[in-house]
């Protein structure tokens, strides 16, 4: 695993020992980052939700992202995202969050432009955080929730507030978009 363009381009990323994760593979982070490429600036806040080795969240950061809060409950998921953010040298832009998701959401004091919503996929998480985001009263009008998940598990046009923005299938890998209805 690595970091495929930017600043910390070819930077190789460390994973944890055994097969608990699932990076996100160079072909979807490449689709992701094409879409998202001219929503990225210095000013950028992202959060990356589950964000296991922190891959996702260093691409932005990579790209030219102002910031990234990386969110997991695993310890052991924290401190990998760590060692990579430190191989990138983005500690700096960088912010660690232990807990819960939505514990997690709660902590931040800002307003992000961009969650990257990618939940293990052997545990139903998706709905739910999708359902939680939208419910936020800090939203940002134009903010974008990207989620990776399986292709045969289909997602909803509208989850509360968010509505389907776009949708792109990679094999058995599917990613899907959403931003705020009034953004349609």
């Amino acid at each position: 695993m690595r970091i495929i363009a930017g600043l910390c381009k070819g930077r190789k990323l460390k994973t944890p020992k055994g097969g608990e994760i699932r990076p996100t593979s160079d072909r979807v982070k490449e689709a992701v980052f094409s879409i998202l490429g001219p929503f990225i600036d210095g000013d950028t806040v992202l959060v990356d939700l589950f964000c296991g080795t922190g891959n996702l969240g260093l691409e932005a950061l990579s790209r030219g992202a102002g910031r990234v809060y990386f969110s997991d409950i695993s310890k052991e998921n924290l401190a990998v995202a760590a060692e990579n953010i430190k191989i990138c040298g983005m500690e700096d832009r960088s912010i660690l969050l232990k807990g819960d998701y939505r514990q997690n959401l709660q902590r931040i004091r800002e307003l992000p432009d961009i969650f990257l919503v990618d939940p293990p996929y052997d545990v139903d998480l998706l709905t739910a955080a999708l359902t939680d985001l939208s419910r936020l009263k800090s939203f940002k009008d134009d903010a974008m929730v990207v989620c990776e998940h399986r292709s045969r598990q289909l997602q909803p046009e509208t989850i509360g507030t968010l509505r389907l923005w776009k949708q792109r299938r990679y094999g058995a890998t599917s990613i899907s978009i959403y931003r705020p209805s009034e953004r349609r």
